[in-house]
């Protein structure tokens, strides 16, 4: 796998069964991760090489860059950023370090599955907090405990097919993490950071037309 560093333009969650359920992260919930959640686990992120296998236009994998030695990016959809495949298929691949990424809501115990699977050091998933719910996460989270459940205290703003500075929402996110060597589950709570964390250059230049509540994330 080769890692495309080009800077696309930013090009579906509640979404038909056949969508690519597309939501870019904003940069700084990525970094909330990597700032406050992985360093009690990990030691020298630098040294090490992250995938994010759902990059979309790279949103996630841009923040990552600052964090990891080396970070390796691919989508099922072409969207000008990354390597074109499937995360879900059986192929055989580098097992990178870690494997971050916000995967699409109803694919979430397969991407997590796969995850576990191909990532030698750890998970991260980025997914809307109602994912802790329902009796087949719970038989999953039972066979593969998460080393970390991070609440975040304020909300994740997500707009379908966009980043969109502007945007609020009602929806609750949580980044879930598996590491190796931690099986007993800890909650924690990502403090506010939004306005730390967040870059101008995160954003698209020109000015976004107000979200709808129609496209953003429910």
């Amino acid at each position: 796998m080769t890692q495309n560093r080009s800077h696309a333009v930013m090009a579906q969650r509640h979404e038909p069964h056949d969508s690519l359920d597309f939501f870019p992260t904003p940069p700084w919930a990525t970094r909330a991760l990597c700032v406050h959640v992985l360093p009690p686990l990990v030691d020298q992120l630098q040294s090490l090489t992250v995938w994010e296998p759902a990059c979309g236009t790279g949103a996630m994998a841009l923040p990552l860059e600052e964090h990891f030695g080396c970070v390796l990016a691919s989508d099922v959809h072409p969207y000008g950023f990354g390597e074109v495949l499937d995360f879900l298929m059986p192929f055989p691949v580098e097992r990178p370090h870690w494997i971050v990424t916000n995967p699409p809501f109803r694919l979430g115990i397969e991407f997590a599955r796969r995850a576990l699977d191909v990532a030698t050091d750890g998970v991260a998933l980025l997914v809307r907090t109602a994912f802790l719910e329902g009796v087949e996460r719970s038989r999953f989270f039972a066979e593969f405990p998460p080393a970390v459940v991070a609440q975040f205290a304020e909300r994740v703003p997500m707009v379908k097919g966009r980043l969109d500075r502007t945007a609020s929402t009602a929806t609750s996110y949580t980044w879930i993490i598996w590491a190796k060597g931690h099986t007993d589950t800890r909650l924690r709570w990502i403090p506010p950071c939004r306005k730390a964390l967040d870059r101008d250059s995160d954003w698209p230049a020109e000015a976004d037309a107000p979200a709808t509540l129609e496209d953003t994330a429910a």
